[in-house]
């Protein structure tokens, strides 16, 4: 058979596969986005049925804005993830620059007892500290909600940055101390800005985690701190409501927003010398 039929049946075949793949993407983004626009759009429906369309509408949001529960909750999980946001990157960042720093005996113990909560069930994780909480004799609220958060969102922190660390040439800092450079210096002009991406990413992640979680805050908070995704829990119980629907558009509007601004802070320079 000739050289060229053999290439011609060959493009004709990849070809094939491109088209096969291109269509499997198309129908797996439809499976995951396709919900999302049905809600989007059914959160400006008139009706407060879900399943019936009857008209265009403000209402739901105009209800939102004014319903006072469910945006005193908002502001309680917007602050709580701000804290834990900046606590997980704290202690994430340290931890895994200590460990990749210093080299002891105990370091891979602690490195598992640092990652165990990314694997621990969540209510078994609520439950521990609940009982904990109850043993010291402190009362649940806000600090208790963090103390919970930080405990599952640093890890993930502690992950990124770790594996940003194994990926670093340590002759740069070992250059800048040559230099005259302070460690403290060396670490902050030379190694911080190489861990910006992860740092980021870690910092996303405990912010997505903590404004999300659900089951670890029903264990560790209480009636004044209650968070968003319980109000919105206790609502579902009651029943579907479009404003569900409104809050969740609203969030999906937050979070693309707040995606473009981590993409655009990611190409800022983190200091200059």
């Amino acid at each position: 058979m000739p050289a060229s039929t053999l290439s011609a049946r060959s493009f004709s075949g990849l070809k094939v596969l491109n088209g096969c793949l291109a269509a499997w993407t198309a129908l797996v983004l439809i499976f995951l986005y396709a919900p999302i626009a049905v809600l989007v759009i059914y959160s400006f429906n008139s009706s407060r049925l879900s399943i019936l369309w009857k008209g265009f509408t403000f209402r739901w949001y105009q209800e939102l804005w004014h319903n006072a529960p469910l945006l005193r909750a908002a502001k309680n999980s917007l602050a709580i993830a701000g804290v834990v946001t900046v606590l997980s990157v704290v202690l994430g960042t340290m931890s895994a620059w200590l460990l990749y720093r210093y080299r002891f005996r105990a370091a891979r113990s602690i490195q598992t007892l640092v990652m165990s909560p990314m694997v621990m069930p969540e209510i078994l994780m609520g439950i521990s500290l609940l009982i904990f909480f109850a043993s010291v004799g402190f009362a649940l609220g806000f600090t208790t909600v963090v103390i919970g958060h930080v405990t599952f969102c640093f890890p993930f922190v502690f992950a990124a940055v770790q594996a940003r660390l194994q990926g670093l040439d340590p002759a740069m800092e070992e250059a800048a101390l040559d230099l005259g450079a302070t460690p403290w210096r060396a670490f902050w002009h030379v190694t911080l800005p190489s861990l910006r991406p992860a740092i980021v990413v870690g910092a996303l992640m405990a912010f997505t985690l903590s404004l999300d979680e659900l089951i670890v805050t029903i264990f560790t908070t209480s009636a004044s701190s209650a968070t968003l995704p319980i109000r919105v829990f206790g609502m579902a119980k009651i029943g579907l409501s479009p404003m569900l629907n409104a809050l969740s558009a609203v969030f999906i509007l937050a979070a693309v927003v707040f995606q473009i601004s981590v993409e655009r802070l990611k190409r800022l320079p983190l200091n200059q010398p």
